[in-house]
């Protein structure tokens, strides 16, 4: 790692774009500090990844990835919040539409990312695939979708002038893709999976390899990669959050690696980041059993029958808003007994409304909400 060379800035006339050389290469990765901190990060992750058995985990990776998307997508200047991540479109205001639009779509991605590993390695075809679907009918639906760029793009600035970044040349981007995915699927590469995904989601922004939505995809494939490695078996590492809290020294830490050829800063920031979300995520986990537990105490207190409200609360598990009518359609009742159900739930304390409105009300399971928002 001491000579690592990140690549090198070429002279295109009124600007220079920056060619990163290959990554498919030996690696020698000594340094102390980075393997402690890859100890650190093996161990927090093995205790994460022990939830991936709890027999009804299904149930929470919707919550997950809808956090993931809201974060991710956060990044790029949308505003949407979990909650509103969940409800329809027609529930919210005019303005919010395209940002919730925009998350919607990174739900679908990522859900397919990770389904197409069933018959597709880390690759061309799956990151092209899963670009196609992020940004079909939102705001970058004119920019390729699906496919690599054949014009030069920048990052920062109004015009390619004032860049802060310059990627390389269009005519470049299918090779180092090429690169990226030969490495990604090196088996005999002896690099620890995790600085190997560090490396392939630096070299993936530095690439940039289409013309919008590459920071979404280059988040989305770490824990795409991770799964494909069976590093971790259910897609319940994130690390939009923590690069959305540090977002300057993230875009900092990736433009060192570039002009300073600083890997070992970019590694210990990535490796610090899974650090924590890993143990921010068991937290959740252990918060979500707590919540179980109480939500079957209170509905244990309940003198009568609560098998409506236990389906009620099985899909709040998934998606913890409802109405009346998601009620009536799942406990296959009339709409007086759903709110009959949804009254019960209220007055245990599970669910509360949140709409303020006498027509159209929406309740929300908070307390599970609130667990993926610390």
């Amino acid at each position: 790692m001491e000579n690592f060379k990140s690549g090198q800035y070429i002279n295109q006339g009124y600007y220079k774009s920056f060619q990163p050389n290959l990554i498919n290469r030996e690696w020698m990765i000594n340094d102390p500090e980075i393997l402690s901190l890859l100890s650190k990060a093996d161990r927090e992750l093995g205790r994460l990844d022990t939830y991936s058995h709890y027999a009804n985990i299904d149930l929470f990776i919707s919550m997950h990835i809808v956090k993931e998307a809201t974060q991710s997508t956060k990044i790029e200047g949308t505003q949407t919040n979990i909650e509103e991540a969940f409800l329809q479109k027609e529930d919210l205001t005019l303005d919010k539409r395209d940002d919730w639009e925009e998350v919607q779509n990174y739900i679908t991605a990522m859900k397919a990312a990770v389904g197409d590993l069933e018959h597709l390695p880390i690759s061309s075809r799956l990151i092209k695939n899963t670009h196609k679907t992020l940004i079909s009918g939102v705001r970058g639906e004119h920019k390729l979708p699906g496919e690599y760029r054949k014009s030069q793009n920048w990052i920062g600035g109004a015009t390619i002038d004032d860049a802060v970044f310059v990627p390389p040349v269009h005519t470049s981007v299918h090779e180092l893709m090429s690169d990226l995915e030969k490495f990604a699927n090196d088996e005999f590469n002896i690099l620890p999976d995790l600085l190997k995904v560090a490396i392939i989601h630096y070299q993936f922004e530095t690439i940039h390899p289409f013309l919008d939505g590459n920071g979404r995809i280059g988040r989305l494939l770490i824990p795409v990669y991770l799964v494909s490695k069976d590093i971790i078996r259910q897609p319940i590492l994130y690390l939009s959050d923590f690069f959305e809290k540090h977002r300057s020294l993230y875009y900092e830490n990736l433009m060192k690696v570039r002009k300073e050829n600083d890997l070992k800063q970019w590694l210990k920031f990535f490796l610090v980041g899974v650090i924590q979300t890993a143990r921010i995520g068991v937290e959740t986990f252990d918060g979500i059993l707590n919540l179980q537990k109480e939500i079957e105490e209170k509905l244990n207190s309940y003198k009568g029958k609560t098998d409506d409200a236990r389906k009620i609360v099985a899909e709040l598990y998934i998606n913890p808003l409802t109405n009346a009518h998601k009620v009536e359609k799942l406990i296959e009742k009339s709409y007086g007994s759903a709110y009959k159900q949804i009254a019960i739930l209220e007055n245990l304390g599970i669910i509360s409304e949140i709409t303020g409105g006498q027509r159209g009300k929406i309740y929300a399971f908070q307390e599970y909400i609130d667990l993926f928002k610390k």
